[in-house]
């Protein structure tokens, strides 16, 4: 069982709009960091809480795709304590974490912030990310979830699969998926294609 929060900036976001918050972190870093504080204290609150709650819980998911938009020297300052923070805070063997925006910078930083698990862009080939996260990191991944995986054929899924197998090996610490979070309304046909072709492809 994972106990779920969105990430810190996300939040922000939500609270003041992306193009504020954006603006806010370059022009008022005292008071964004004082946000973020908050909000990832808040954050810290609700994880433990849900493991009070449930404590069959041994996973942290956190989603925030805003970390995806900033540059290495604000990852730095305005990501990376707060979520340090967030994935220690419940003590949680399986630490995931899903950005599917701009993920580079984000996988060359994964161990520091002590996540273990990674769902990302398909954008981002399934090589380059491992390069970047490293060996130990359980990669989540990799077929385009609206335009293959929602709206291709069976056939386009099979392709999709073996393009995302051809980019990476060995197929370790792969938890094969889409890049991104699952459409709705994905035909059954998809689904099962989906299944036989990581069968066939993945070694």
């Amino acid at each position: 069982r994972f106990a779920i929060a969105r990430g810190p900036l996300n939040v922000a976001s939500f609270l003041m709009g992306t193009t504020e918050f954006m603006m806010a972190l370059a022009m008022d870093p005292e008071n964004s960091h004082k946000l973020l504080k908050k909000i990832s204290d808040f954050i810290c609150d609700w994880l433990c809480w849900q493991k009070e709650c449930f404590p069959s819980i041994d996973g942290v998911l956190v989603l925030d795709d805003i970390m995806g938009f900033v540059g290495e020297m604000e990852f730095r300052e305005f990501v990376l304590p707060y979520f340090s923070k967030i994935f220690s805070c419940t003590g949680a063997k399986a630490r995931f974490l899903h950005n599917d925006a701009e993920g580079l910078i984000t996988a060359a930083n994964l161990n520091e912030m002590g996540v273990n698990m990674f769902n990302f862009s398909f954008n981002h080939s399934m090589g380059e990310i491992r390069s970047l996260a490293g060996p130990d990191v359980i990669l989540v991944g990799n077929v385009p979830p609206r335009d293959v995986m929602a709206s291709g054929t069976p056939e386009q899924v099979d392709e999709a699969v073996a393009k995302a197998c051809s980019e990476i090996t060995p197929h370790e610490k792969i938890i094969w998926s889409v890049g991104g979070g699952m459409a709705p309304e994905v035909q059954d046909a998809n689904i099962r294609a989906f299944l036989k072709a990581v069968s066939k492809y993945s070694k």
